[in-house]
């Protein structure tokens, strides 16, 4: 509903929309109504009765419209008989709020004596002291003193693992059921709920393994007691003592806000990050983060990081001073000259891409450099990525959300929280995939096509809108190519469309229609099972372009991208091919030789890492690296929003960071740099990189109040203890397609598609698979994903596998030891394995298995 409607509350005029319940309202206007059910994010409950206020209607006499008033010109208020709750009463016009009468307060604290009646009195070794919404509000509205016996109190359970990360304290409960709803609203993992009746009532896990949920952690930030802490910061620290840093997670292409909480160890003696904790951005994350986000950054402290660098000596790794190091480094770099090449991890900052191109094409004068993993899609993304503004959280009822060729859950989690939320207020999804996902559950329709034939099925619907004429005017006149697109796609039949994806023509129809008719279409791409990724992502485009839906916000492609920072190493780095045989290869913070991809031979290795990986071991001199929160800089999400991050550690050992380790090497080979730090390589690239234009540190860290308002003491009650945003909002970069004018040029290439009877190898990804940093979170290693090879039945049958049997699976050139998972949800035909143990989907030529002691050849050829 548009417009506004005028209440009164405390007698203070406030306008706000229609259906604003009051509680809102009256916190907008700066009236603090005390709550614990409630919570901003969650739909009213009306439990805890802590927010009751008084509530009357103007009265409007019927025949002039005119507010009737008293004898002391007053209008005169028709009052409610009872006291109303605030969180479910939404305001109307004419509406009188009173939030401090004596019946008020009387009410409030009646509630809070009750309880309090069964709560400890463990104040002073509770988690939440400092930050608790109970204490907090028991000394504003409270009762002095209790009128109950302290030996009537409910004597419950102090600690119930609900699981592997969070502990309950079932006396401190107050039962608002924030956690319970939290998880049926806004997770979709409804395993917890309320058991017994009474004063007995208790929260209790349904699920089997127990709290099973990527998300369990946000229930502690809302509980408005320490009913519910994390199992890592459970009585190590009380909040006064921690210093908040502002920071950013780089696991997945999310790029949520998040707060590194440290202090100094008494457990690892010396500085460390006690807890993370949600950093509101209500246009990225909400106030929520992931359970990964939260738990895995133990490895920024693990006792194994590379501490000094390290040389090899008569075969072996050995201590070495940083000096020697980096001249050995800087003279086989200097022999090497324009034939060294480079590799750099997608996880590093920008600040740190853009200075190790410049080491290799500006100094050394080599062009052979390029990112890790290589990913297809950039140049798409940068034409027609979504538009500057877009925001799930602003979508709804007349967008369109499609996910393709991966598992919002699996790969960037709080997507699937937002997604989730767009669709309950009317956005409509569409899955398509090669197998099950969570989304699906609220997918209308969901399109199972045959892995590798992704651009297939998007063919079909830009043969079904081309058909039809579905081009609007306006955007037809901004088309480029669009002629070659027609007499290109009518080279398909629809029979063979049909056979070769598995799907209906119907089905490519509704696809069509479904993007043809929706306001807004934001399409989130991913990589699973895509063999031809260059023509799937251009015909996601095209299917965009010819529609309209690129250039604004809202709208266009986003892509699933592995990490935190890809988008900016394909914005500073790139995705080059190197040559087979090097004389010198320099690796920075990526492990290829670990997660299964090739990389060139090589005279002489340089590794610069925070641990000893696979491709660290093979190296000639190791360089200890500082982790990201030993230093400050940079990342692009995969909406190209560029954000940064403060440092939080003094640096472990030795370790340096890795634009100090290239400025240092850049000087030794003569170069005349003179950064002297991340900041002033930032200040560089917003004047020098044309996308990162005015993207300096000080347009980074601008704010702006959001809603709701969380984090400080006074708010700790309505919206938790996510923290308040004082590190910046970031800024988002423009697409080619949102230039005043631009042209919308079409894409065109004939997909690769594998032949019908192929055996393909699909990497999949988890968001707990085994990886060098989730390793070192002890938390999380009963839920870490065992590596499996997994495949249907039926493909079983034809190998000779049985389920559980161990097996390796050497495949193009590539060895897999895997244990065999029989599963129906995998396609026939395929083997699903980890995404560390294969680059990239991919036809099987050979295949040959060795089962225990005995050696088969699957003889499987193309």
């Amino acid at each position: 509903m548009g417009g506004t409607v005028r209440i009164f509350i405390d007698d203070r005029p406030v306008e706000v929309p229609p259906g604003t319940l009051v509680v809102d309202a009256a916190k907008r206007a700066g009236v603090d109504i005390p709550v614990f059910c409630y919570h901003p994010k969650l739909e009213p409950a009306g439990m805890c009765r802590m927010c009751l206020v008084e509530v009357g209607t103007i009265q409007v006499d019927p025949h002039t419209r005119q507010p009737l008033r008293d004898v002391e010109g007053r209008p005169v208020v028709q009052w409610m008989p009872r006291l109303q709750t605030a969180c479910t009463t939404r305001v109307a016009e004419g509406m009188v709020v009173r939030t401090n009468t004596l019946q008020v307060q009387e009410a409030q604290r009646a509630i809070l004596e009750f309880l309090l009646t069964s709560h400890p009195l463990d104040c002073p070794i509770c988690d939440k002291g400092g930050e608790c919404p109970l204490q907090n509000l028991t000394v504003r509205y409270g009762p002095a003193e209790s009128r109950f016996d302290y030996a009537d109190k409910m004597r419950q359970e102090k600690r119930v693992p609900l699981g592997d990360l969070i502990i309950l304290d079932r006396e401190r409960c107050i039962l608002c059921g924030r956690c319970i709803r939290f998880q049926e609203e806004i997770a979709d993992d409804p395993v917890l709920g309320f058991s017994d009746r009474g004063r007995g009532m208790e929260i209790i896990t349904f699920s089997d393994p127990p709290f099973a949920s990527y998300f369990s952690g946000n229930t502690t930030d809302i509980c408005p007691v320490g009913a519910l802490t994390t199992t890592d910061f459970r009585f190590r620290a009380r909040p006064w003592e921690l210093t908040p840093i502002p920071s950013l997670c780089a696991h997945c292409p999310v790029g949520c806000n998040i707060t590194l909480e440290v202090r100094p160890s008494a457990r690892k003696g010396g500085w460390d990050i006690l807890r993370v904790m949600p950093r509101q951005h209500e246009a990225v994350n909400e106030i929520w983060i992931c359970d990964k986000g939260r738990f895995v950054h133990h490895f920024a402290t693990a006792e194994d990081r590379l501490r000094q660098p390290l040389v090899r000596r008569d075969g072996a790794l050995a201590p070495a001073s940083w000096e020697e190091a980096l001249e050995r480094v800087a003279q086989a770099l200097r022999q090497a000259g324009a034939g060294a090449a480079g590799i750099i991890g997608d996880r590093l900052p920008n600040e740190d891409l853009y200075l190790f191109r410049r080491l290799f094409e500006e100094v050394l004068g080599s062009p052979w450099v390029t990112m890790d993993p290589p990913v297809f899609g950039g140049e798409a993304v940068a034409r027609y990525g979504v538009g500057v503004g877009t925001d799930f959280g602003r979508m709804g009822r007349g967008s369109l959300i499609v996910v393709m060729a991966g598992d919002l859950e699996e790969e960037a989690p709080i997507w699937f929280l937002r997604v989730r939320g767009a669709v309950r207020r009317g956005a409509r999804l569409i899955v398509a995939g090669g197998r099950p996902q969570k989304a699906e559950r609220y997918a209308d329709p969901v399109l199972r096509y045959r892995y590798g034939t992704e651009a297939l099925v998007l063919l079909g619907a830009l043969r079904a809108l081309l058909e039809q004429d579905r081009i609007p005017p306006a955007v037809r006149d901004r088309l480029d190519g669009l002629e070659v697109l027609r007499a290109r796609v009518a080279t398909y039949p629809w029979e063979a469309l049909e056979v070769r994806t598995g799907l209906p023509r119907a089905a490519m129809e509704a696809l069509a229609e479904a993007v043809a008719e929706a306001e807004n279409v934001v399409f989130v791409f991913g990589r699973e099972g895509v063999v031809d990724g260059e023509a799937f992502v251009g015909m996601a485009a095209d299917l965009l372009a010819i529609t309209g839906h690129v250039g604004r916000p809202h709208n266009g492609l986003l892509p699933l991208w592995p990490h935190g920072n890809t988008q900016g190493a394909l914005d500073l780095v790139g995705v080059r091919p190197l040559p087979a045989e090097v004389p010198v290869l320099y690796v920075v913070g990526a492990d290829p030789a670990g997660d299964g991809r090739p990389m060139p031979r090589a005279g002489f290795r340089v590794v610069q890492e925070l641990f000893l990986t696979e491709t660290a071991r093979m190296a000639d001199v190791v360089l200890p690296a500082q982790s990201w929160a030993e230093r400050e800089g940079t990342f692009t999400s995969a909406e190209r929003r560029v954000q940064r991050f403060y440092k939080a550690l003094p640096a472990l050992g030795e370790a340096r960071g890795d634009w100090e380790i290239f400025v240092d090497l850049a000087l030794r080979l003569g170069a005349g740099w003179r950064y002297f730090s991340p900041e002033a390589v930032m200040d560089e690239i917003a004047r020098q990189v044309p996308r990162y234009r005015g993207m300096d540190y000080a347009a980074l860290a601008r704010t702006e109040p959001q809603w709701p308002p969380v984090g400080t003491s006074r708010e700790l009650y309505f919206g938790g203890t996510a923290r308040p945003n004082e590190g910046g909002l970031g800024r988002v970069w423009p697409t080619e397609a949102e230039a005043p004018g631009a042209r919308w040029p079409l894409f065109w290439k004939d997909p690769e598609i594998p032949p019908e009877d192929a055996l393909m190898v699909v990497p999949v990804r988890r968001l707990y698979a085994q990886g060098t940093l989730i390793e070192r979170t002890p938390h999380l290693r009963n839920q870490m994903v065992a590596p499996t090879v997994g495949m249907h039945p039926e493909t079983a049958r034809r190998l000779g596998i049985a389920a559980g049997q161990p097996a390796v699976l050497r495949a193009n050139g590539r060895a897999l030891t895997l244990r065999a998972q029989v599963d129906l949800s995998v396609p026939p035909g395929v083997l699903r394995v980890p995404a560390q143990g294969a680059p990239r989907a991919e036809v099987v030529e050979a295949l040959q298995i060795e089962i225990e002691a005995g050696v088969r050849d699957g003889a499987v050829l193309r």
